[in-house]
């Protein structure tokens, strides 16, 4: 029997970066990923979410991705992709939408409702391998929760072959310890007795097997400019994806790791120290460093015994780092403090955790008399808000049309009204 190949990426995240560096790496690592595939003549490529970092990114993002992907597809290397929570988008067609049209990527997403509610997934038959592919396209909140809820398993159980399940999920049994606070699914909610369970959002590599579920896989982001996913991959956390062998079961999952960049992280801690003593310890304490080249990560911690922590300049630091010939430099001093002000400390993987966090721990501290402003409520209405406020302008709007929607779905967030 022919064994056959096929790779698997996740949580590209193409445009997530405006720094030039970054954006260099991020790029230039979506480039190798690609030539290695097409190095390795792999049957078929799938990308289980976040391919993009916006659902309709800038235009040289995209022109980039779009050239590597004729590429690939001048190669006749099919791309099955879902959306992940990045890719979508709410108002009208994501690049994922366009490029499906256009035929360079298949989105495997094919699902009807049935009479009894269930909702039934159809596989995407790969013509080379026979591989039967499909998925659940993710969104953004999680709200495609209700999507498992209802799957009928039964229906993707039974069929025969090579089946591959794609999704874009926190699973519960495999949550990391830093996103506690992550919405996640059961195991149980997935089809069992599949060949392979591919995943995305999980920003590390995971490999698992479970009763029923064999070949359960996260193979993380291809780079990430993330500050805890860079700390991680300057502690050795690798980064890449993998190319699966396969005839009617894996036969071989292989890492190919990425050296995208190399990454350095240091902790300094200045408990005890004012903040002139802990700046005069920091500056020498950065000029020791070799970074040339390098992208540099600082986290500062400790208590200052005198002096506010704005007193421990980051800028002045970050200066000298650049000089010294570092390519990028983030410093952390969330884990500083003062005697007089204990910070509020928040964990989370991304922006949107870290601002639920926020939310829930500042609520308190206002005083209203609406009950649907208080507690988690009030939270999670802040949070929605947040959310229609940052919608993107659609394609050929213009200003004034993209404010006045934004201000009316904003307004209905509140349960408002606009005057007129």
């Amino acid at each position: 029997m022919a064994v056959f190949k096929f790779a698997h990426l996740a949580d590209i995240h193409l445009g997530a970066n405006r720094h030039p560096t970054l954006e260099k790496i991020e790029m230039d690592a979506f480039n190798d990923a690609m030539n290695i595939c097409m190095r390795e003549k792999v049957d078929f490529i799938l990308i289980c979410g976040d391919l993009f970092h916006v659902g309709l990114p800038d235009t040289s993002v995209l022109k980039y991705c779009v050239r590597k992907l004729r590429e690939v597809y001048d190669q006749d290397i099919p791309i099955y992709v879902i959306f992940g929570s990045h890719d979508y988008n709410p108002n009208t067609d994501s690049m994922v939408d366009i490029l499906h049209t256009a035929k360079f990527i298949k989105n495997v997403m094919s699902a009807e409702a049935l009479e009894n509610g269930k909702i039934k997934l159809s596989y995407t038959i790969d013509e080379k391998t026979g591989a039967k592919i499909t998925g659940i396209n993710a969104r953004k909140g999680g709200v495609e929760k209700i999507y498992y809820e209802n799957l009928d398993l039964a229906s993707l159980e039974n069929e025969e072959g090579f089946r591959i399940f794609c999704f874009h999920a926190g699973l519960s049994e495999f949550k990391p310890a830093h996103m506690a606070d992550m919405d996640t699914i059961p195991i149980s909610l997935l089809p069992k007795g599949l060949s392979y369970y591919a995943g995305g959002h999980i920003h590390q590599r995971i490999e698992e097997h479970l009763p029923n579920y064999d070949h359960i896989v996260y193979p993380g982001p291809i780079f990430s400019g993330y500050p805890r996913d860079l700390e991680q991959t300057a502690k050795g956390e690798k980064r890449g994806f993998y190319i699966v062998n396969f005839d009617e079961k894996v036969r071989k999952l292989d890492f190919y790791e990425l050296n995208s960049c190399e990454a350095v992280f240091y902790d300094f801690d200045v408990d005890g120290m004012n903040s002139s003593q802990a700046m005069h310890f920091l500056e020498e304490k950065v000029e020791e460093l070799d970074v040339e080249g390098k992208i540099v990560l600082i986290k500062i911690s400790g208590e200052l015994s005198g002096g506010r922590t704005s007193k421990v300049g980051t800028t002045q630091l970050k200066g000298s780092l650049l000089e010294n010939g570092a390519s990028y430099v983030e410093i952390n001093r969330y884990g500083l403090t003062t005697k007089e002000f204990e910070a509020i400390r928040v964990s989370g993987e991304d922006i949107p955790t870290l601002e639920k966090k926020l939310l829930r721990e500042n609520i308190g501290a206002i005083t209203v008399k609406n009950d649907a402003l208080k507690g988690d409520k009030g939270a999670e209405l802040a949070s929605r808000l947040l959310r229609s406020l940052r919608v993107e302008m659609k394609p050929e709007e213009n200003k004034t049309d993209y404010l006045t929607r934004t201000l009316e779905d904003a307004l209905n967030v509140l349960g408002l009204k606009e005057e007129r």
